[in-house]
């Protein structure tokens, strides 16, 4: 009997290696995006200041412009890009099934997202939280005057799961309704089905300045979540995840230093980490499976962080917050270019 499960063991451990071989033999997504000449980029493709398209047809918007970043990285082009707007339910199959390269679409970071759905996840590009927005004419300021409201939220998001947890712990009752597609959501609360819509406060302010009178809706000084959102890779190719990485670490080394989209091009100094950088000195494209000025291209393409935030983010409302270098007192930080 010890034999036949020594054997049975054997057997487990030749095809654990064999599976390991395989996978390291396939190609990484690099590979095949430079082979097919373009980059496919998963977005949301209707939240004004991430990811929309505007009257002439052209992508905009914050998301976009880190889907762009990646393909200057690559390709020195950041045309070279096709972008498939998502459903919430549809962005982790998109991924699983190759369908898109990367997701980057206002997806939050959780530990069981991390294990569970096959995904890894590149530098949070925007550190988030969640709050509510109702009609002004309520006069609620705090969660616990919401006792018996009903409040609209999208299904099989961390959202829900995050008004569940608040309201059961602070003993507020309510009535949840519950939407699938985020412009139903929306144009439900619009129509009064519901008092009260719960999302990131990136997300409400955006859509707040699309309602028919957003000064008539309020945002509640209440943040009861954290939610970092970046770039999501295929778990398991960690040459592809350097590269979406880095290039969002690109972002934020540039605008600590001051180079810009403007500049970037004529940008001189002795720092020798900013000769790494630009490509100049050493051979961090190499590295990367990249050219030695993809971080230029980067820059020239999209600007450093800062430029895309005032850019796309700025004009919806929405203040940096943490959202700066660690520098400023903010959040972001970018790894050593060593």
């Amino acid at each position: 009997m010890r034999r036949f499960w020594f054997s049975v063991l054997l057997f487990a451990i030749a095809i654990s290696l064999m599976v390991a071989s395989l996978a390291i033999g396939q190609d990484s997504v690099l590979d095949k995006v430079k082979d097919r000449g373009r980059l496919v980029c998963g977005v949301y493709g209707g939240l004004p200041g991430f990811s929309f398209l505007n009257q002439d047809g052209k992508w905009n918007g914050f998301d976009v412009d880190y889907c762009r970043a990646l393909a200057a990285a690559i390709f020195g082009d950041p045309d070279k890009i096709e972008f498939v707007p998502l459903k919430t339910p549809e962005r982790f199959p998109a991924l699983q099934t190759g369908e898109i390269d990367v997701l980057i679409r206002n997806t939050t970071w959780t530990l069981t997202r991390d294990t569970q759905v096959g995904a890894d996840f590149a530098p949070p590009t925007f550190y988030d939280g969640q709050g509510f927005m109702l009609r002004k004419e309520l006069g609620v300021t705090s969660l616990e005057e919401l006792a018996g409201a009903s409040i609209c939220v999208t299904a099989g998001s961390t959202t829900e799961l995050n008004l569940a947890d608040t309201m059961r712990a602070l003993g507020v009752d309510f009535k949840p309704v519950v939407f699938e597609e985020i412009d139903t959501l929306y144009n439900s609360y619009e129509q009064e089905r519901c008092d009260v819509v719960t999302s990131d406060k990136s997300q409400l302010a955006a859509r707040r300045n699309v309602l028919k009178n957003p000064e008539a809706h309020v945002i509640l000084d209440v943040t009861i979540s954290k939610e970092p959102l970046g770039p999501v890779t295929i778990h398991g190719d960690n040459k592809w995840n350097d590269v979406v990485s880095w290039v969002v670490y690109a972002t934020f080394f540039a605008e600590e230093h001051g180079i810009t989209q403007s500049n970037v091009s004529t940008y001189e100094s002795k720092n020798p980490e900013i000769g790494r950088f630009l490509g100049e000195t050493g051979d961090m494209g190499g590295k990367l499976g990249l050219s030695t000025d993809w971080a230029r291209q980067v820059i020239a393409a999209v600007g450093n962080y800062g430029e895309i935030f005032e850019r796309n983010l700025t004009p919806i409302g929405l203040p940096r917050g943490v959202n700066k270098p660690w520098t400023q007192g903010g959040l972001l930080y970018a790894m050593p270019f060593r």
